[in-house]
């Protein structure tokens, strides 16, 4: 018998079948969605979130599963810039080349081992854990070794790796730092101007969750009301304005779910308020929003126009959109109409309206903190697309108002080339107009520059990056 054959047998090690994580996989399908559909998160996980609720037994997710389902979610979208150039330090081919499902996983755990306080062995073993479930066993092992290697220090000192010296080359300096495309950390700092410390600030602010914000409609509503909600605080500059400082499930404040109330960013109510207190001469009865959807503007000013005996008209090009602003404007207290047209081609006549918002299609720029993927779908080759129909629905809704009547030009945008290029093409063509400073109708927000237009900052006013631009017709 040969020396191997007497060497005792050793038996194989049992299959363990892996522990499913609800929490962490619910995480990962939302990435996936986001990844696969082009899907954005804050429509993909409440209603991931609401099931999960709705189950029986351990699959059930209580209030502390859905807090650290959404922290994993936003906050591995946040910082995708930085955490793909960690990653990319610890494996020996291109970020690229590897499976996105893969790279969901790992972004996954590198954000509770760098952003999260869940303790080192427990964000590598549910990790790996979750690779099991939904890769298999052969990718999860890459997973163990990558988020190891990861592990061994914490984001500063992979920032201090990664990340170019500032000094050398500033703008690539920041995109690692505060996770966003170098194209927009230049396009941010130019519209923003001044040093170092603004831009950071602003990059900061992005990456920060932002509070829900509640606006009660008026007659409908009142802050008082809503400021009976549990963490429930006044809005800093809206008196419509309530913020929930602990989070919480907006749909559960009995206001939003009978459409009294909703959730809308205190920036958009800022310039809903401006365009409605402008002051102008003569009738003020009609009143346009004419790229109304999702329909958060349009119910603030129906409520507003409603208590001054005006009607507001609510425009928006697509018919689904068309029947979210219906759905907003329910039981709006005064006369309304919701129609579906295409604003560069408006079916009404001209000189019809008294007030005109145009809120235009754009970037989005200004809205990162909500929707954080959309930095990395973006292009600047998006602004030549949106160039065209901004100046064609800023001329539309000059041509729409009478004169003396006031147009507010709006987008959730920073981008020069989306607020005042668009705005400074359009009246050059039009003798007819002039800028209105808009500063004096946002009392007690500072912080707004030389005017007249207005810029609105998370970092300087804790809203979206909300733009501006009051125009009044006079011939």
């Amino acid at each position: 018998m040969s020396e191997q054959s007497r060497r005792p047998h050793k038996p194989a090690k049992p299959y363990r079948r892996p522990q499913k994580d609800p929490v962490r996989i619910l995480a990962f399908e939302a990435l996936r969605a986001v990844d696969e559909r082009d899907a954005y998160a804050n429509l993909v996980l409440p209603p991931l979130l609401r099931k999960a609720r709705e189950k029986e037994g351990p699959e059930k997710f209580d209030g502390r599963d859905a807090a650290l389902a959404t922290e994993l979610v936003y906050g591995t979208l946040r910082r995708q810039g930085t955490y793909d150039a960690i990653i990319a330090e610890c494996i020996d081919r291109p970020l690229r080349e590897v499976d996105p499902p893969v790279l969901d996983v790992l972004s996954l755990g590198v954000h509770q081992l760098l952003g999260t306080r869940i303790p080192t062995h427990a964000a590598v073993s549910a990790s790996v854990e979750l690779a099991r479930v939904v890769l298999g066993d052969g990718r999860a092992k890459f997973v163990n070794a990558v988020l190891r290697k990861v592990a061994q220090d914490d984001l500063e000192g992979w920032i201090a790796r990664v990340a170019p010296p500032y000094d050398d080359d500033p703008e690539d300096h920041l995109a690692v730092v505060h996770s966003h495309p170098r194209w927009v950390v230049s396009a941010l700092w130019d519209s923003l101007g001044g040093g170092r410390a603004g831009i950071e600030k602003l990059l900061s602010a992005d990456n920060e969750r932002p509070e829900v914000t509640l606006v009660a409609r008026p007659g409908r509503a009142t802050a008082e009301e809503l400021l009976g909600e549990e963490a429930a605080v006044p809005g800093r500059w809206s008196p419509y304005a309530v913020r929930l400082t602990e989070g919480g499930e907006p749909g559960a404040v009995p206001a939003v779910h009978e459409g009294r109330a909703g959730v809308q960013d205190e920036g958009s109510q800022l310039v809903a308020l401006a365009l409605a207190n402008a002051p102008i001469d003569g009738p003020d009865q009609k009143w346009l929003d004419g790229c109304a959807g999702p329909g958060g503007k349009a119910a603030l000013l129906a409520a507003l126009a409603a208590e001054r005996g005006a009607a507001l008209l609510a425009s928006e090009k697509q018919p689904h959109r068309a029947g979210l602003v219906e759905k907003a404007l329910r039981g709006n207290p005064g006369p309304y109409q919701v129609i579906a047209a295409d604003g560069t081609r408006p079916p009404w006549r001209p000189g019809t309206f008294d007030r005109v918002l145009m809120d235009v299609p754009c970037t989005g720029l200004g809205a990162l903190r909500r929707r954080p993927e959309a930095r990395w779908r973006r292009r600047p080759e998006d602004l030549d697309n949106f160039a065209p129909l901004q100046r064609a629905l800023l001329r539309t809704a000059i041509d729409s108002v009478r004169v003396g009547g006031i147009v507010g030009y709006a987008t959730c945008s920073p981008h020069l080339a989306e607020t005042r290029a668009v705005v400074q093409d359009v009246l050059k063509q039009r003798p007819d107009t002039y800028l209105v400073d808009a500063r004096p109708l946002l009392p007690g927000v500072p912080d707004l520059g030389d005017g007249p237009d207005v810029q609105l900052w998370p970092h300087l006013h804790g809203t979206d990056a909300m733009y501006l631009a009051l125009i009044r017709r006079t011939g």
